[in-house]
């Protein structure tokens, strides 16, 4: 048996995508192929790539480039091998395969034909595939972390939006797979899990004819795990059974990410967003009312075509009004294949940036004000990383979600006392969840230290 090639991934993208790398790692590995980190050292490189709005292909493609002018075999998976798998196989000469979003699991067999010397298309129109607990899986993220994906696809058709037609229709996973890899992740350590799917509160709908997220929630409260998040909440999906799931769920982070996208009826009409005009005042409060406790992440987005002055202060408003804990912003991308690329009334880009900075602008005093309260608050921290000049740790509060929030910046010394009483001084293990008083916050992060765990 001649010496297996080996291989590096080059990681874009969303979490969604992050475990479509993890699992062709883990399906390599098994298949005895040496992956490296390193991707100048390796034979081929695959690149799983994100085609969500133009900023991520403009990523997407800079990568490919850069890695086809150092000669590199490079394999494209991911989203943008879902959208322009022709075209790239036309324009990049280097690419010795393209695999679509519902093929990633038959990367082993991809490289195999590769290295016969065949140049391979991997693409099935309508992706059909999700993963389960048996698939061979590498975790990427840091040790303490770890992404479960509820369902993959979605049957929504926001006029924003490509990804139904690059990830195909929703199929989510029984509950009984689901909680059996939460509980291998839990075994390996894993102190947090995070839930996702392209809209999580829809979970279950198709293979049990209804949404099934409160059941879920449930049967994951008996895994041994302390820390469980959610992604991806549409809010009507929100409904009395889902929040006393939350609530009575004691491993459950009381963290909500509701994706609104809008405020204003007409805009959300016009973004064919689901129950249009009831994502509202009401239903936020009714969610603060119930949870009084929980953390709530939104995003917008600002310039949809047509969207006017009127329909964006009323946007600004409803910021105010709901003083939400984290806002992401998105400006409008006019993707090609989807309805809103042809509406009328497109925004110029400094109007659309305008209002993007007005959004940011308004919401950073909010975050602040946020952040404010906890200070002075004993709250849990997941310890992830050390900053190697500082010996200061770096972690996360519930309040907090990898990637898309901030951290609190620890001081990292926990005094322990030994048998005599005498202090030994103990740093917090990585991947482990420690107490940390918290003395100051900014808009973003917040500053603590390690409390004497007696």
């Amino acid at each position: 048996m001649g010496d297996k090639p080996t291989i590096a991934i080059s990681h874009l993208g969303c979490e969604k995508n992050r475990i479509d790398t993890e699992h062709m790692l883990g399906l390599l590995v098994e298949a005895g192929y040496g992956v490296d980190t390193n991707e100048e050292l390796a034979d081929y490189v695959i690149v799983n790539t994100c085609s969500f709005i133009e900023a991520a292909r403009e990523e997407s493609v800079r990568t490919l480039v850069e890695l086809a002018e150092a000669n590199k075999k490079i394999v494209i998976t991911g989203c943008m091998a879902q959208h322009f798998q022709e075209q790239l196989l036309e324009e990049l000469p280097e690419a010795v395969a393209v695999i679509g979003t519902g093929d990633y699991h038959k990367i082993v067999n991809v490289i195999e034909r590769v290295e016969q010397g065949e140049r391979v298309k991997q693409v099935s129109a309508e992706p059909t595939y999700i993963a389960d607990e048996n698939t061979p899986r590498y975790r990427t993220t840091t040790e303490g972390v770890a992404y479960l994906r509820v369902a993959e696809g979605c049957d929504y058709r926001c006029a924003f939006c490509i990804i139904p037609y690059l990830r195909g229709n929703q199929r989510s996973r029984t509950i009984e797979s689901i909680v059996a890899e939460a509980k291998q992740l839990a075994s390996q350590g894993v102190k947090e899990i995070i839930l996702i799917s392209q809209i999580t509160t829809n979970y279950g709908l198709d293979i049990y004819g209804k949404p099934k997220l409160a059941e879920l929630l449930r049967a994951l409260g008996e895994v041994d795990v302390p820390w469980i998040r959610m992604h991806y909440a549409y809010p009507t999906g929100l409904t009395p059974e889902v929040i006393a799931a939350i609530q009575e769920t004691p491993n459950f982070l009381p963290y909500l990410d509701l994706p609104l996208q809008h405020s204003h009826p007409e805009i959300l009409r016009a973004m064919n967003r689901p129950w249009q005009g009831r994502v509202n005042d009401g239903i936020i409060d009714r969610i603060k009312t119930a949870l009084p406790s929980a953390v709530l992440r939104t995003t917008f987005i600002v310039g949809f075509p047509g969207e006017t002055q009127e329909h964006f202060e009323h946007l600004l408003e409803f910021i105010q009004r709901h003083e939400f804990d984290h806002v992401g912003v998105f400006t409008f991308s006019p993707e090609e294949g989807t309805p809103a690329y042809n509406l009328p009334n497109q925004l110029p880009k400094e109007v659309m940036a305008d209002r993007h900075h007005r959004v940011m602008e308004l919401q950073q005093p909010i975050s602040q004000k946020q952040n404010q309260q906890e200070v002075g608050k004993i709250v849990d921290v997941l310890i992830e990383q050390e900053n190697p000049e500082s010996g200061e740790l770096i972690g996360r509060s519930g309040r907090f979600s990898p990637e898309v929030d901030g951290q609190v910046y620890v001081k990292g010394v926990l005094l322990e006392r030994g048998k005599l009483g005498e202090a030994s001084h103990r740093e917090a293990k990585l991947g482990t969840i420690v107490p940390v008083a918290i003395h100051s916050a900014d808009a973003y992060d917040l500053y603590g230290q390690i409390v004497d765990s007696n």
